[in-house]
C-alpha cells in the first residue's frame, strides 16, 4: 500500500513528482538494497569462472575488486540514463538498472579457466551487444511477436537452470576447493544453510523493508556466522585504494564471432525483458500502459548503458525486475527517488574499499544467497510459462527446445568436433533453446483441434504431471 503522507494519490502516480527529501532518500536507498547483491553477483561468478575470483589465490584478484566497483558505478550511470534521460535515451521512469544475469551463461564458456586476459573478449562482446541492443529501440514494438510467453518463459527458465550449479558449487566451497576434503564439508554447508534459512524466514514472515532486503540480510547473517568460524579475511581491504576513477579499456577489447553473436542474441531477449519491466512499472505504479516513447527510450538506455560499461570493464546492464515489484509495493512512482539511489551506487563505485569489503564475503556465504536468487530465476520462468496454452503444439516446441538446450549445456563434449565459435554458442544451452523455440513457434501451424488438445491434456493428467491445459 502507498503511504499517503508521501503525497496525494495523483502525485504518487506521477514520475516527475519528488517526495520530501527526508522520505525520498530512504526510499532511494531501499531501491539500492533491493538490487545490491544481484548487481555484484555476476562479476563474482565470471571472475570465478575465469580463475581470478574468490579463493583462487590468483595475483589478478584485484581485478575482481575493480569489477565489483564498476558494477556499482555503471549500474548508477545506466539508472541515471533512465531517470534523468539524455535526449531520446531514457524512459523518464523509475527504472533501476543493474548487471544482468542473462548473459552469464554466454560469458562463462568465453572465459572458463583462461584468466584475466579472456576478459578482453567479454568486453568486446559487451560493447557490440550493447550497441545492437540500443538499435533495437527502433523496432522493439514490431519484434515482440516473436517472443511469446512460451519462448520468454523457456529462456528465463534456462538461464536459471544454467546457474543453479554455480550456487551449489559456491555453497560447497567453490571451484578451488573441488577435489579436496574441504569441498562440501559440514562447515561450508552449514554457513550456506544459515543464509538460505534466514532469507526464507524474512521473505515469508517479515514485512516491508525486512522482506524486501531478505537476501541481503540473509547474507549478513551468514557472514556473521562465517566470521565466528574464522572464515573471513580482511586483508584485501587494507590493500584497496581509498578512491579511484573508472579506468578506460581496463581489460582491453577483443572481438570474436562467438562473443558478438552470443551477446547480440541475448541482447534481443534482454530488450524484450526491459519492455516487460517498463510495462510493469507503468501498470503497477501509474495504472496505465507504457507509451511508445517510454519503451524506445528505455531500450536505448539499456543498450547504451551496456556499451559504455564495456569500455570501462563492467558487464552488461539491464532493468531490474525486483525493483519493479518494489515500486508496486511502495506505490511511489517518482523517478527522482530512483535517481537518489543511482547517486548512491555511483558514489559506492568510486570507493574501491566498498568492493574490497564485498570481496571478504566467504564464497560459501555467497553460495547460499546465489542458490536462492537463481532458484527464483527458474521460478520466474515457470511462472511465465503458466500463461502458455499447453496444447500438443506448444508441448512439442517446449520439449524439443528444452531437451536440446539443456542437454548440450550438461554434456558440452558432445560438440567436441565443432570449431570454437559454434561450440561456445551451442553449449551455452540458452541460445539453441531460444532459437529452436522461436523458429518452431513461427513455423509450426497454430491451429489444433480441441479434441487433440484435450487428448494430450488428459494423457498428461493421467500420468500425474500436474500440467494443465488452459485451452
Amino acid at each position: 500500500m502507498s503511504d499517503t503522507s508521501l503525497g496525494t494519490p495523483a502525485q504518487l502516480r506521477d514520475p516527475n513528482y519528488t517526495p520530501p527529501l527526508y522520505k525520498a532518500i530512504p526510499l532511494g536507498v531501499q531501491h539500492v538494497l533491493a538490487m545490491f547483491v544481484s548487481n555484484v553477483t555476476p562479476a563474482i561468478i565470471v571472475a570465478g569462472a575465469a580463475g581470478f575470483g574468490f579463493g583462487s589465490g590468483s595475483p589478478d584478484f584485484p581485478n575482481l575488486i575493480y569489477m565489483l566497483q564498476m558494477s556499482m558505478f555503471f549500474a548508477g550511470v545506466a539508472t541515471l540514463l533512465q531517470t534523468i534521460t539524455f535526449g531520446p535515451v531514457g524512459a523518464k521512469l523509475p527504472i533501476v538498472q543493474g548487471t544482468s544475469f542473462a548473459f552469464i551463461p554466454i560469458m562463462i564458456p568465453l572465459v572458463a579457466g583462461k584468466g584475466v586476459d579472456a576478459m578482453a573478449v567479454v568486453m568486446g562482446g559487451v560493447l557490440v551487444g550493447g550497441l545492437f541492443h540500443a538499435s533495437l529501440g527502433l523496432v522493439i514494438g514490431r519484434i515482440r511477436f516473436a517472443l511469446p510467453p512460451l519462448v520468454t518463459g523457456l529462456v528465463v527458465t534456462m538461464i536459471g537452470l544454467a546457474l543453479v550449479r554455480v550456487g551449489v558449487q559456491y555453497a560447497a566451497g567453490g571451484v578451488p576447493a573441488m577435489g579436496t576434503e574441504k569441498f562440501g564439508n559440514l562447515q561450508s554447508w552449514s554457513v550456506a544453510m544459515v543464509v538460505i534459512l534466514v532469507t526464507l524466514g524474512l521473505k515469508f514472515f517479515a514485512r516491508g523493508m525486512l522482506s524486501v532486503s531478505a537476501v541481503l540480510l540473509g547474507l549478513m547473517a551468514g557472514y556473521g556466522v562465517a566470521f565466528m568460524l574464522g572464515m573471513v579475511s580482511f586483508g584485501a581491504i587494507g590493500n584497496a585504494a581509498a578512491f579511484a576513477l573508472p579506468n578506460p579499456l581496463h581489460f582491453g577489447l577483443e572481438f570474436t564471432t562467438a562473443a558478438i553473436v552470443g551477446f547480440c542474441a541475448m541482447a534481443f531477449v534482454s530488450a524484450v525483458e526491459t519492455v516487460g519491466d517498463v510495462s510493469g512499472i507503468t501498470k503497477g505504479g501509474a495504472g496505465r500502459e507504457a507509451t511508445e516513447d517510454e519503451i524506445k527510450g528505455a531500450t536505448y538506455a539499456d543498450g547504451l548503458g551496456t556499451a559504455v560499461s564495456g569500455l570501462f570493464g563492467a558487464l552488461p546492464n539491464t532493468s531490474f525486475s525486483q525493483n519493479v515489484g518494489l515500486i508496486a509495493m511502495t506505490g511511489v512512482m517518482s523517478r527522482h527517488v530512483v535517481t537518489i539511489g543511482a547517486v548512491f551506487l555511483i558514489l559506492a563505485g568510486l570507493f574501491p574499499k566498498v568492493g574490497a569489503v564485498i570481496s571478504t564475503v566467504p564464497i560459501e556465504v555467497l553460495g547460499g544467497g546465489v542458490i536462492v536468487m537463481f532458484g527464483m530465476v527458474v521460478a520466474a520462468g515457470i511462472s511465465m510459462l503458466s500463461d502458455v496454452e499447453w496444447n500438443r503444439r506448444n508441448m512439442v516446441i517446449f520439449a524439443i527446445a528444452l531437451s536440446l538446450g539443456l542437454g548440450l549445456q550438461l554434456e558440452p563434449s558432445a560438440l567436441q568436433h565443432l570449431s570454437d565459435t559454434p561450440r561456445v554458442l551451442l553449449t551455452s544451452g540458452i541460445l539453441p533453446a531460444a532459437a529452436i523455440a522461436i523458429i518452431l513457434n513461427l513455423a509450426l501451424p497454430k491451429a489444433l483441434s480441441d479434441e487433440a488438445t484435450e487428448e494430450v491434456s488428459g494423457g498428461m493428467k493421467g500420468h500425474g504431471t500436474g500440467l494443465k491445459s488452459k485451452g
